[in-house]
C-alpha cells in the first residue's frame, strides 16, 4: 500500500494545474495501455477526454479548432453522396472524434514536465510491441494470448506478417514500424537524458537497443528513413558538427549500393559493406522489379488524382478507393498509400488543404517557436511528430486507431507549446 501510495505520488507529480487528478492519471495509463491494448487504453483516454473538456474555455477561441470543425462539416456533407454511404460514415470514426482529442488532450500536455511524462508512458508502452515482434520471429510465437477475461488479446502470427517481418501486436510490418518510430526519437531523448543511474541507463539502453532491431526486421523501408530522419533533431544542433557528417557518409555508403546509375565497381565494394537485407530490400531485389504496375505507389496516385479531377469538391466518400481501384485496375487496395491524396480523393481538395495545412502549420509553428532545438523531450516530441508526418507520404499508418490517436496526442502537444520565458532579470 506504501510502494502504491509513492507510485502514485510520483505519476501526480508533473500533473498540469488545469487538469484534473483522475484524468492526469487516466492520461498516462491509456497511453500506456494503447499499443497493448486498444480497448482499454482507449477507454481510459475517453474518460481523460471527458474530464479534460469539462471548464474549458470554448472549443471556437482557437482558431485551430475552427479549420477541424470546418473539415468536419465537408466531411459529413461528403457521406450524402459517396460510393458508398456506410462505409463512408463509419469512416467518420477515422477523424472526429480526434478531432475533439485533439482540444480536449491539450489540458495535459502543456508543459514540459507533462510532455515528457506523456513521452516515458509511451515508450513504455511500446516494450510489449518489440518483445511480442521479436518473439514471433525469433521463438515462433503465435497468438492469441488472452488476458482479464478476454478485454487484452494479443493476435500474433508466427513469423510475422508478412511472412519474415516483424509485426508484434499490430495487423502488418508497416504499422508496428510506424509505431515503433514515433516512440523511438521518445525512447532516444530518454537513453540521453542527465542524471540517470547507471541501472536505469542500462534499461533505456536495453529498450532502445531492442528497438532498433525490431525496427530493422520490420522490413519497412519507410520506418528505417524515419530512424534516420529523428537522430540529429533529437540530438541538437551542437552535436550537427560531428553527426550530420557521419549520417551523411552513411547515406551516401547506402545509394551507392541501391542507385541505378552507379558504376558496377563501386556499387559492388558498396554492397559488401551494406548488409543484403538493406540493399536488396531498397532495390525490391525479391521481386526483381516484377511488380505488376498496378500495384505500385505510383500507379495508385495516377488513378488517385484522376479520381480528385472527377470529385474536387466533397470527394467520394471514406474508403471509396478501396471499391473503385479494383474495378479500374483489377487489384484490390485499401488506400492510395499517401495521406493528402487519399484525404482529397475520400474528402475533397477543400478539407485535404484544410487539415494537411493544419498539421504543418503546427509542426512550423512549433519549430519556429524553439521546439526543435529546445529541451531534450521537446525536441524529441517534435522530432516524433515529423516522423509520423514524413510516414504518411508513402503510407497512412493512422489506420490503425493506436497510431491515429497517438498522431494527434502529438499534434496537440506541439499545439501546447509556448516559447520559454527568458531567466529572470535577462
Amino acid at each position: 500500500m506504501i510502494r502504491f501510495s509513492a507510485l502514485d505520488e510520483r505519476l501526480m507529480a508533473p500533473k498540469p494545474a488545469a487538469a484534473t487528478p483522475l484524468g492526469w492519471r487516466c492520461f498516462q495509463l491509456g497511453l500506456f495501455l494503447l499499443a497493448s491494448s486498444a480497448f482499454l487504453g482507449g477507454l481510459a483516454l475517453l474518460l481523460a477526454l471527458i474530464l479534460g473538456s469539462r471548464g474549458r474555455r470554448s472549443v471556437l477561441a482557437d482558431r485551430a479548432n475552427v479549420v477541424l470543425l470546418v473539415a468536419a462539416v465537408l466531411m459529413v456533407l461528403g457521406c450524402f453522396r459517396a460510393a458508398s454511404n456506410e462505409l463512408a460514415w463509419l469512416g467518420m470514426g477515422n477523424w472526429l472524434p480526434f478531432f475533439w482529442g485533439f482540444w480536449g488532450f491539450q489540458v495535459y500536455l502543456g508543459t514540459p514536465a507533462a510532455r515528457r511524462r506523456v513521452a516515458l508512458a509511451l515508450v513504455a508502452g511500446t516494450v510489449p510491441v518489440i518483445l511480442t515482434g521479436l518473439g514471433q520471429l525469433w521463438w515462433g510465437w503465435s497468438g492469441p494470448f488472452q488476458w482479464l477475461g478476454g478485454l487484452i488479446i494479443w493476435h500474433i502470427k508466427a513469423g510475422g506478417n508478412p511472412p519474415e517481418r516483424l509485426a508484434g501486436l499490430f495487423d502488418y510490418a508497416n504499422i508496428a514500424g510506424a509505431w515503433m518510430v514515433l516512440a523511438w526519437p521518445l525512447t532516444l531523448a530518454a537513453l540521453m537524458e542527465a542524471g540517470l543511474g547507471w541501472r536505469r541507463r542500462g534499461v533505456v539502453l536495453v529498450i532502445a537497443a531492442g528497438l532498433v532491431a525490431a525496427v530493422f526486421l520490420t522490413d519497412s523501408r519507410n520506418a528505417w528513413g524515419a530512424l534516420l530522419l529523428a537522430v540529429p533533431v533529437v540530438a541538437g544542433p551542437g552535436s550537427w558538427l560531428w553527426l550530420l557528417p557521419v549520417l551523411l557518409v552513411v547515406l551516401a555508403v547506402i545509394g551507392l549500393s541501391t542507385l541505378p546509375w552507379v558504376p558496377a565497381a563501386p556499387q559492388e565494394l558498396a554492397r559488401q559493406v551494406v548488409p543484403e537485407a538493406i540493399w536488396g530490400r531498397l532495390i525490391d531485389l525479391e521481386h526483381g522489379g516484377q511488380r505488376p504496375l498496378a500495384i505500385t505507389r505510383l500507379a495508385q496516385w495516377q488513378v488517385a488524382l484522376g479520381l480528385i479531377a472527377e470529385r474536387p469538391w466533397l470527394g467520394w466518400g471514406a474508403a471509396a478507393f478501396s471499391i473503385i481501384y479494383p474495378m479500374r485496375t483489377g487489384f484490390w487496395h485499401g488506400h492510395p498509400h499517401n495521406l493528402p491524396i487519399d484525404l482529397a480523393l475520400s474528402h475533397g481538395v477543400p478539407v485535404a488543404v484544410l487539415v494537411v495545412g493544419l498539421v504543418l502549420w503546427l509542426l512550423g509553428r512549433a519549430g519556429w517557436l524553439g521546439m526543435a532545438g529546445g529541451s531534450l523531450f521537446d525536441r524529441a516530441w517534435w522530432a516524433a511528430t515529423l516522423v509520423l508526418v514524413a510516414l504518411h507520404a508513402t503510407d497512412i499508418p493512422l489506420y490503425d486507431s493506436r497510431v491515429n490517436v497517438a498522431g494527434w496526442v502529438l499534434l496537440a502537444g506541439l499545439r501546447c507549446y509556448r516559447q520559454p520565458a527568458p531567466p529572470a532579470g535577462a
